[in-house]
């Protein structure tokens, strides 16, 4: 009997993919023991007892095994985020549980957060097809602002009048990923991804060490503060 060549090659594909989760799996341990920089396509090949050679047919290069690494751990936070956002309730309170979530993911996974958004790596240049799942949590947070502007729930926060420059950021911004959106709205949120990643890496990263006690409690006056950054004081209680 004749093989049935999409049969086959469903197989090899089967194959090729559970050994690809295998390879990326171990080099997510090594990450955490070894930092990413030291990441090395030979150390993962020895772990997992295959030769060099045959690892190169998967990942060609440290630098594609790193993308797939970093392109993982992008989409598992931002399906955590997605689900957070789907979770129910009003605005604010859909923006609350999407901080905390981003929060909570990232001290579950904190070497995966510091490949994401730590130090650069020597020598390794992301590609630009990583933007798209770099770009869905903060989509996620824009888009409840969105929602919430959409709704009538947003009151247009008061504050220092947006430089030409910045309008012409806030502008571009707005176009891509908050039509409608009023520019400080825009602007607004833009400082609000600034200040939600930049404390949660300040925590994970020590930089709180003989300043700040109990960092739950500044993370939650700061997701306070984000949320009036952008106007959702007026989305209804928390």
């Amino acid at each position: 009997m004749e093989a049935t060549p999409g049969v086959v090659q469903s197989a090899r594909q089967r194959v090729r993919a559970a050994v690809s989760a295998d390879i990326v799996a171990e080099a997510r341990r090594q990450l955490a023991v070894e930092g990413a920089a030291a990441l090395s396509l030979r150390a993962v090949a020895r772990q997992l007892g295959m030769a060099s050679s045959a690892m190169y047919r998967y990942f060609p290069s440290r630098d594609e095994l790193l993308t797939a690494l970093i392109i993982e751990g992008y989409d598992a936070l931002a399906d955590v985020a997605e689900t957070a956002a789907g979770t129910g309730g009003g605005n604010l309170k859909r923006f609350r549980t999407v901080c905390r979530a981003v929060r909570g993911w990232a001290l579950e996974h904190p070497h995966e957060y510091a490949l994401l958004y730590g130090s650069p790596i020597p020598g390794y240049q992301a590609p630009g097809f990583t933007i798209g799942p770099a770009s869905r949590t903060t989509l996620v947070l824009t888009g409840i602002v969105l929602d919430a502007y959409r709704a009538g729930e947003v009151e247009v926060p008061e504050g220092p009048a947006l430089s030409r420059a910045m309008a012409t950021e806030a502008r571009a911004i707005g176009q891509l990923a908050m039509p409608d959106a009023p520019l400080p709205v825009v602007a607004g949120a833009l400082v609000v991804w600034t200040l939600l990643f930049g404390q949660i890496s300040f925590e994970l990263f020590g930089r709180f060490e003989g300043v700040v006690q109990e960092t739950e409690v500044l993370f939650e006056h700061s997701v306070k503060v984000m949320a009036d950054l952008v106007g959702l004081s007026a989305a209804g209680p928390a």
